[in-house]
């Protein structure tokens, strides 16, 4: 491919952010009324921090409902723009292309997406990048590796913007469980990065955390906060099902070297306690944050640790408030705060 792709890093300058308005009742039994409060307060926070928030709303009656929430909340709605388009469920995150540079322009790496290779309801979840793209002037460029669609989740991944991205072996290579591209090898999805993302080193992680829906998604567990530093999450008690394959993921960090040669700074985030609800085990992760222009959001779940992991992250990101996200009632759905956001790069 005759381009010059680079996938910018989240905390690069921003067009936009994208969300989805919750409409899949299915994604929160029990819990949806106040999934839209939790959305309330993500809006408010990034548009009173200056971020534009590109919104999908399923119809009319959706984008009058979004607008009551942002008024309620005090929002500021002039950074908010609509665009309606059915969906399946609304985690953009996944469904929407890789925002890429081109030679300063910004391209959409469309890339298939096939409900984590896990729930049937996908198809107007992937029509739905490719749409809104083309309202909006962006050029779309298939996402395709030996004459296949790629599938390929946004929070599979995890980038530098210096050619450096961090994904998982427990995705993108088991075999057997939620495959995505079946036949793929390690060696395949190199190749996929590099033409597509400009990605020149890959650090491939073992397994992701317990309760993840995704089969092992890179962002509830580690997470680049800028070139040579990472946020790794930690869990200390032995008992628990994820201290040992953490504990592993640390090792391979620390061995790592980064596209410059360089050694990766490893940044220990603490796990939340443990959290359930009807008996399941859920995601919560302190690493599924978003980053902003002048904003970090943060899942938080109640706890202890709370504070300890957002002074972490007001420490890694100095020139930016980090805002904690009420996310209890939201990791029912088995994501939180990143799993919902999608940043669109300025060109």
């Amino acid at each position: 491919m005759n381009r010059d792709f680079l996938w910018p890093a989240e905390w690069d300058r921003h067009a936009a952010v994208w969300l989805a308005w919750p409409g899949n009742a299915s994604d929160w039994p029990g819990k949806f009324a106040p999934i839209a409060w939790v959305y309330g307060e993500m809006l408010r926070a990034l548009t009173l921090a200056g971020e534009r928030v590109r919104l999908l709303v399923r119809d009319a009656r959706q984008e009058a409902a979004a607008r009551r929430v942002l008024g309620d909340v005090g929002a500021d709605a002039s950074l908010v723009d609509f665009f309606r388009q059915p969906m399946d469920r609304g985690w953009t995150r996944d469904f929407m292309p890789f925002f890429v540079r081109d030679r300063g322009r910004v391209v959409a790496v469309d890339c298939a997406f096939t409900g984590w290779a896990k729930y049937p309801d996908h198809a107007l979840d992937d029509a739905v990048g490719p749409a809104v793209c083309r309202e909006l002037g962006i050029e779309v460029v298939p996402g395709t590796h030996k004459g296949r669609r790629v599938v390929l989740e946004g929070g599979a991944m995890d980038g530098n913007g210096a050619g450096d991205v961090l994904t998982t072996e427990e995705c993108l290579l088991d075999p057997e469980v939620q495959v995505r591209n079946p036949g793929f090898s390690r060696g395949d999805y190199e190749a996929f990065f590099r033409d597509h993302l400009g990605t020149k080193n890959v650090l491939w992680l073992g397994k992701g955390i317990a309760g993840d829906d995704t089969h092992g998604h890179v962002d509830d567990l580690c997470r680049f906060v800028s070139p040579d530093t990472a946020v790794l999450c930690r869990e200390d008690d032995p008992a628990d099902a994820n201290h040992r394959p953490l504990a592993e993921n640390r090792e391979r960090l620390q061995g790592a070297r980064l596209a410059d040669g360089g050694s990766v700074t490893v940044i220990d985030l603490p796990m939340p306690r443990p959290l359930f609800f009807r008996g399941q085990r859920l995601p919560a992760s302190y690493a599924n944050f978003l980053i902003a222009g002048r904003v970090v959001l943060v899942p938080t779940f109640n706890d202890p640790r709370d504070r300890l992991a957002l002074g972490i992250l007001a420490e890694a990101f100095p020139g930016r408030e980090v805002v904690g996200v009420h996310a209890v009632d939201l990791v029912w759905g088995l994501g939180t705060v990143h799993c919902l956001s999608h940043e669109e790069p300025a060109a």
